[in-house]
């Protein structure tokens, strides 16, 4: 049957692109029993140097992309989201879809947090904005999965050879991921330096300066060999099954992460979105975990972060869409390690006409930046002793026609060879203790920890 699907699929795409008109062409047909996780692993023996994963929070939509037949990078601060919006779509006017009509060809990618902030080599071909559409796009959507192959019709350049060798294999039994390397070395990353600055955030709130600001700090871990990043995401998905799980590599470089929050979604005129803020870890037990979730719905400092998040993504909804719905009070999303407060958004007649632009508009909400969001940008800048990079940033996808959905980069690590650096924030208000602080952010840093197999002490 694979030999049979091969030679079929081959001769599909070379009909194509002989009769093309345009420069790219995709080919879309149902293809089951391929696991995700194993044709991430495909990629690098078939040569593709990219690669992407991306499961929303209920499983029910999986998207795993090889290779950059195209791609669309953008450094201009300015300007990123305009260049990423009108790259989407020259690739529409630059590609004939064919096959399966609800498979359509899509790009993946990601935007760096603060574009305005001097980037280090540490976050080297993770530009201030940039989208990819794979060679070859395994997506699963309500239980029905389908291949997308595209390629360039002048049959130019290694894709068409790359994805020969991935349709010879592509059926092939896969191994399991690499075990995962003993850890060497745990590196704080300028602890006293961080609560400092959480002091001096506090000081500034406190003299009315801003209401909110989000500190991160980082955590450098070193291991004996090079960390497999399929091994990482196989346990994410086991570990985090409610979360978004995320992966984006390029050049052995690797983003990945299991996020809860969701940034926003769009479908047609209809667009959604998760306010979340507020956190506290999980009890050892059902009695202690629901006094804990008890204290988090009363607590003061926590319901006056969460309530930045909620006037903030009300008011940018109200101003696209002609309807907007959320609860009158936040629900408890109950995740392995914490537990949030949470506030589900929706947003019906949708007037914009590309996720994208939902994107610009939100990033960075409250939970992620500050309020408000200029002064909280330009106390970051001067206070954290990190490059965020891609982290706390908008990542996700967009089709064609301008719908997709995208999540906020968090619970997150940057896989570099034998290297691993975990990010994790928390908001700072008037009444927050920068030791509580300092202790939440080693709870968020529990899931990947987890998963790289490193167990937290604390």
């Amino acid at each position: 049957m694979a030999i049979g699907f091969r030679h079929h699929l081959q001769q599909q795409l070379h009909r194509l692109a002989v009769n093309a008109g345009r420069p790219f062409v995709s080919w879309a047909e149902p293809w089951e029993g391929v696991d995700p996780v194993s044709f991430f692993m495909q990629g690098p023996s078939c040569g593709f140097r990219e690669r992407f994963f991306w499961a929303d929070r209920t499983g029910g939509t999986i998207l795993v992309g090889l290779g950059s037949v195209y791609a669309i990078e953008t450094e201009k601060a300015d300007s990123r989201f305009d260049d990423v919006e009108a790259g989407r779509r020259r690739w529409k006017k630059e590609m004939e879809p064919y096959g399966a009509a609800d498979a359509p060809p899509l790009l993946f990618g990601g935007f760096s947090f603060d574009p305005y902030r001097p980037g280090t080599d540490m976050w080297r071909g993770f530009p201030a904005g940039k989208l990819v559409a794979p060679a070859a796009l395994l997506a699963v959507r309500n239980g029905k999965t389908t291949l997308t192959v595209t390629v360039p019709t002048d049959k130019r350049g290694r894709d068409w050879e790359r994805v020969g060798r991935l349709l010879e294999r592509i059926s092939d039994p896969m191994a399991a991921p690499k075990r995962l390397p003993r850890l060497v070395s745990d590196e704080e990353e300028e602890k006293e330096r961080w609560l400092a600055a959480v002091r001096e955030a506090i000081a500034s709130i406190r003299a009315g300066a801003l209401d909110k600001v989000v500190l991160a700090r980082a955590r450098r871990l070193a291991f004996a060999k090079t960390v497999d990043a399929a091994a990482v995401l196989q346990r994410l998905r086991e570990q985090q099954p409610f979360a978004y799980i995320f992966a984006f590599e390029q050049d052995g470089r690797c983003f990945i992460g299991a996020s809860p929050e969701q940034l926003v979604q769009k479908e047609g005129k209809m667009c959604r979105s998760v306010c979340l803020a507020g956190s506290v870890r999980r009890g050892a037990d059902m009695e202690e975990d629901e006094r804990l979730g008890a204290w988090l719905r009363a607590d003061r400092k926590n319901n006056e972060e969460h309530q930045f998040v909620v006037q903030m993504i009300g008011r940018l909804f109200s101003s696209v869409c002609e309807t907007v719905e959320m609860p009158p009070a936040p629900q408890l999303l109950k995740l392995p390690h914490i537990q949030h407060l949470c506030t589900p958004v929706v947003g019906r007649g949708c007037r914009e006409r590309s996720v994208l632009r939902l994107v610009e508009m939100m990033h960075p909400t409250p939970a992620l930046g500050g309020t408000p969001r200029d002064r909280a940008l330009e106390v970051i800048r001067a206070l954290e002793p990190l490059d965020r990079g891609w982290y706390a940033a908008p990542i996700g996808w967009v089709d064609g026609e301008g719908n997709g959905e995208w999540a906020v980069a968090i619970r997150s690590a940057l896989l570099a060879g034998k290297e691993a650096m975990l990010f994790a924030g928390c908001g700072i208000v008037a009444d927050s203790d920068p030791n509580s602080e300092y202790e939440e952010t080693n709870v968020k840093m529990a899931p990947m920890l987890s998963a790289l197999g490193v167990m937290n002490d604390g």
